[in-house]
């Protein structure tokens, strides 16, 4: 009781946001002159949010001035606050708080009214909770795993100071962190176990495909570590999702198959692709890190991979743009049938002709095509020559003045000719 003669004070207690400010310094042993004083104070990045700032660093930093003789970090990092997907602030007041163990470990809706049901929540919002709960999540919430949710939440600080979580989103990038390891276990079970990386990678003695993602690679590479030095998380997950999916999974691994076919397979980049995705990742990246050094039975190296000017390549990569723009345009041709059908491509300058003839294999493979023409425009068949034949064979007195043997050739001419242009029309594609 106040007054009380009994009533004496805790002599080790602390103001919460005074002892929250002495923070920088007591993990390192102050006020004890400790070594781990001298070799961490002050660090370097402070992680935080925006609604704490003057409650908590600012303390941390005057208290840090006056004691510590320094400011105890040079960068402040202000995440997002994380909202619901209606942008509402979440509070346990009106019962749509998302425990990130239930994303991580899945729930039932059950399960989520079950813990609305158990809190101290008004009688009065519960009511609203649960309907809220049964409208955003119908079919609860599925099993992301700890990768997903982390990638999910780094992506989406570009959304200026505040995050509205949709849980969707983490469901996708679940099934890219299932498509990244099933790509992994793609290649171990090509190169066998015992695969070792090679200590030296000369891309010019590589596949063009091999060249091709080599030096997409050492793009990505630069642009996450650049984006990542200035803060910019979200351009980071950008890059690495889009070399991932778009140009690993969607193409690399696609037109690398027919290489299996022999005994020299080609595959020479699970130990590089899988460094760029410790930072995000990182129980994905680890687990398909460890199963890599257990493969090549030594140390993988370090857990970054540095760019390397020699794997660039912006001749390789032009081509590739080319192979990849014929691919997308011919698929488009062929809509939803899945059929391996002919194509023909009709070229309109020696480089184009040059360069599609030398990728071949790479455009039937991707855009799944039974063979590949190549014709120029001195080979195209002119609508002219199927109207002069047919005014020949329509001319009067034609049947009586032409042999039997010539009429006959003649129809097999015009019948070929008129398939052969239905087929660069309806399976052709001008470059």
């Amino acid at each position: 009781m106040v007054g009380s003669p009994n009533t004496c004070m805790d002599p080790d207690v602390l103001d919460t946001w005074f002892s929250s400010g002495l923070f920088p310094l007591s993990v390192l042993g102050w006020p004890d002159d400790t070594e781990d004083l001298k070799a961490f104070y002050p660090t370097s990045v402070l992680e935080t949010g925006h609604d704490i700032l003057f409650f908590w660093v600012a303390r941390m930093v005057m208290l840090g001035m006056k004691l510590g003789g320094d400011v105890p970090f040079r960068n402040i990092y202000l995440h997002p606050m994380i909202r619901d997907a209606h942008g509402r602030k979440m509070s346990k007041s009106l019962g749509n708080v998302i425990d990130p163990i239930e994303v991580i470990n899945g729930i039932s809706l059950e399960g989520l009214h079950k813990r609305l049901e158990d809190s101290n929540l008004d009688p009065k919002e519960l009511g609203k909770a649960i309907e809220g709960q049964k409208k955003d999540f119908p079919n609860g919430i599925d099993e992301c795993g700890a990768d997903a949710l982390r990638f999910a939440l780094v992506s989406y600080t570009a959304q200026s100071d505040k995050i509205n979580l949709d849980i969707q989103r983490v469901v996708g990038y679940r099934q890219w962190c299932n498509k990244l390891w099933n790509a992994v276990r793609f290649a171990m079970s090509k190169l066998g176990d015992d695969y070792i990386p090679p200590a030296n990678l000369t891309p010019d003695s590589l596949p063009f495909s091999c060249q091709w993602i080599l030096s997409v690679l050492n793009k990505t590479i630069c642009k996450t570590l650049q984006s990542l030095e200035s803060f910019e998380f979200s351009q980071a997950t950008t890059a690495v999702y889009s070399w991932w999916q778009y140009q690993l999974c969607d193409v690399f691994i696609e037109v690398i198959k027919p290489y299996f076919t022999g005994n020299d397979p080609k595959l020479l980049l699970k130990d590089a692709s899988h460094k760029i995705l410790c930072g995000f990742a990182w129980t994905m990246a680890c687990d398909c890190f460890i199963l890599l050094c257990l493969l090549s039975r030594k140390n993988c190296g370090s857990a970054f991979l540095h760019p390397r000017n020699s794997w660039n390549n912006e001749k390789v990569e032009n081509e590739m743009d080319l192979v990849e723009s014929t691919v997308k345009s011919l698929r488009s041709l062929a809509k939803e049938r899945r059929d391996r059908r002919p194509a023909f491509v009709l070229c309109r300058t020696q480089v184009v002709e040059e360069i599609i003839n030398s990728h071949q294999l790479e455009i039937v493979t991707l855009a799944n095509l039974s063979s590949l023409t190549v014709i120029t425009k001195t080979e195209a068949i002119p609508t002219g020559q199927i109207e002069r034949l047919e005014k020949i064979m329509n001319a009067p007195g034609y049947e009586e003045k032409v042999s039997p043997n010539i009429r006959a050739k003649n129809v097999q001419k015009l019948d070929s000719l008129k398939e052969r242009l239905l087929l660069e029309e309806t399976a052709g594609l001008s470059l």
